[in-house]
């Protein structure tokens, strides 16, 4: 059978997928592919707030990754969940609106990728932005993610921002305005009670669209070429394989993981390993996989002296019931909030420039989200640098798209990262002694006691830490194909017909969470193909035929 053509696929409907597929099937004359290997997102616990603990490590929605030993933390492995559904991590996240810091962005301008610099983008997350508050210079109102204040807090919750005041730190109302630094209520990705995904916020609107094909279990093995031109890709679904070509671009958003996995599975990356696995090499690359970041938290529990916790709410089954009955039939309650409720960006330091970690602050505890709440009253507060040194990679076990890759995060491996951890811990520990949340303490639970030195606080981190589940970096953005993958137009170096548009294009990780910024490179990247569409289209025709693909 001849393989359909279309004019863009898109592998992988995850964030920056659902955002592409979206844009580029606005046009009515242009088909669009878009390829997931997941499910559709029809788990009922994706579109509840209150739900992330029924979807991490869960295999119907979650990739359940496992990185390599990792060195900086004693030979540990980080279980890496990363969504494995329609609207990718989107739909299994934590649901907190943080964009990083306008110095992220320009950072990215400074290292030569002209048109990221944060004036460059900040059009970006308005326009994908329906913020609750309103529009301003700083937010959107109007586009497909819904954004909006919290509607349940704990009286625990304003006891740590205040304690935060305490310790210095300024109050924040919008960490996604003017300034990051301060501490105060975190916005959420959630529009009336319910998760505000990529794929509810941007592929739904966009679903009854002649033009527009999405195939959910499609397992993409390669990308096909004709000389240094993409031309189409092979994916599977069960035992069947199938082809889609292109007439146009192949866009790889399959994630910080997924994307070089692809890379690598058609031949681009480094020679040496790519023949090692018996794969032809298309292009040398030798950045595909490399430089992988990731956030990295240690968590801070403490038991409190009164039940003003959501473990004491959830703690037996009519609890819960009412908890499920308020959510139900007001869309309020304690299932509308995803991983926290408040949080703070401080410089530990007082010579920086700008914060370098992050808190998050939740009124509950946990081992891990999958295991349920505590039996007793505690909250947590998350440290995590923000923009860490160490780096890690993405390499192929084998050429079976199949098997899982290799993943190192290379957490706490850089001596600077161990030494703002440090600080951060510490600065947490002067937070949870002002008497604003002293008063509402009772012990210690994680870790049991004060710490001695600097070096017992490296040590806790590196023993009881985790992921903060915000890989990228691995298909990093930059002018040379010797240390970077795609150009700043997210083109893939000395490859025709092919870009990669996801957080693995990221050349250093944003100071924060990462499904906005996600987001903003998805809309970025509609941006530049349309461009680059319309230049195509304004050729003469003989100069078109000379640029279009050979079929």
């Amino acid at each position: 059978m001849t393989a359909p053509t279309f004019d863009y696929v898109i592998v992988g409907g995850g964030t920056a997928g659902c955002v592409l597929a979206n844009r580029l099937s606005a046009l009515p004359q242009v088909r669009v592919l878009l390829l997931e290997a997941g499910p559709a997102d029809r788990n009922p616990w994706i579109h509840v707030p209150g739900g992330i603990f029924k979807l991490i490590n869960n295999k119907a929605v979650d990739w359940c990754d496992q990185t390599e030993p990792e060195p900086g933390l004693g030979g540990r492995r980080m279980n890496l969940p990363v969504g494995r559904v329609l609207g990718g991590s989107s739909s299994i996240n934590g649901m907190i609106y943080v964009r990083g810091q306008r110095q992220d962005y320009d950072h990215w301008a400074a290292l030569g990728n002209r048109g990221w610099g944060y004036e460059d983008v900040l059009p970006y997350f308005r326009k994908s932005e329906d913020q609750a508050r309103g529009a301003d210079a700083f937010h959107g109102q109007g586009g497909g993610l819904g954004v909006s204040d919290p509607r349940f807090n704990f009286p625990i919750v304003d006891a740590f921002i205040e304690a935060a005041r305490q310790a210095g730190l300024p109050r924040n109302a919008d960490f996604n305005g003017r300034v990051q630094e301060g501490v105060g209520p975190y916005q959420l990705t959630v529009r009336n009670g319910r998760r505000s995904s990529a794929a509810v916020a941007f592929l739904k609107p966009a679903r009854g669209r002649d033009n527009l094909q999405v195939v959910t279990g499609a397992l993409v093995h390669r990308i096909l070429f004709e000389g240094s031109r993409a031309v189409g890709v092979e994916y599977s679904r069960g035992d069947r394989r199938e082809q889609a070509r292109v007439a146009g671009e192949v866009i790889v958003s399959a994630g910080a993981i997924g994307s070089p996995k692809l890379l690598q599975l058609s031949g681009l990356g480094d020679p040496e390993s790519l023949r090692a696995l018996g794969i032809e090499v298309q292009q040398a690359l030798p950045a595909v996989g490399r430089q992988l970041q990731d956030h990295y938290q240690a968590r801070l529990v403490y038991k409190t002296r009164r039940p003003i916790t959501l473990n004491d709410r959830a703690r037996t089954a009519p609890r819960r019931w009412l908890i499920g009955a308020d959510y139900l039939l007001r869309r309020r309650g304690a299932l509308t909030f995803g991983a926290s409720l408040a949080g703070a960006f401080a410089r530990t330091d007082s010579g920086l420039a700008t914060p370098d970690v992050q808190f998050h602050f939740q009124p509950l505890s946990v081992d891990s989200y999958d295991t349920g709440l505590h039996r007793f009253s505690a909250f947590t507060i998350s440290v995590c640098k923000l923009r860490p040194a160490s780096r890690g990679s993405v390499r192929l076990r084998s050429a079976d798209a199949r098997e899982d890759v290799s993943i190192l995060g290379g957490y706490l491996t850089a001596a600077e990262d161990c030494a703002t951890m440090v600080r951060g811990i510490r600065l947490a520990e002067r937070i949870v002694g002002q008497p604003a949340l002293a008063v509402e303490v009772d012990s210690r639970y994680r870790p049991e006691r004060d710490f001695a030195d600097s070096a017992e606080v490296l040590d806790f981190a590196r023993s009881t830490g985790m992921t903060i589940y915000h890989p990228s970096g691995s298909c990093r953005m930059g002018s040379s194909a010797v240390d970077a993958v795609v150009d700043h137009d997210l083109r893939v170096h000395n490859v025709a017909g092919l870009r990669v548009a996801d957080a693995s294009i990221m050349p250093t990780l944003v100071s924060g969470n990462t499904y906005a910024a996600s987001l903003m490179i998805g809309e970025k990247a509609a941006d530049l193909i349309l461009q680059a569409r319309d230049r195509l289209n304004r050729l003469p025709p003989s100069a078109a035929m000379s640029q279009a693909p050979q079929r």
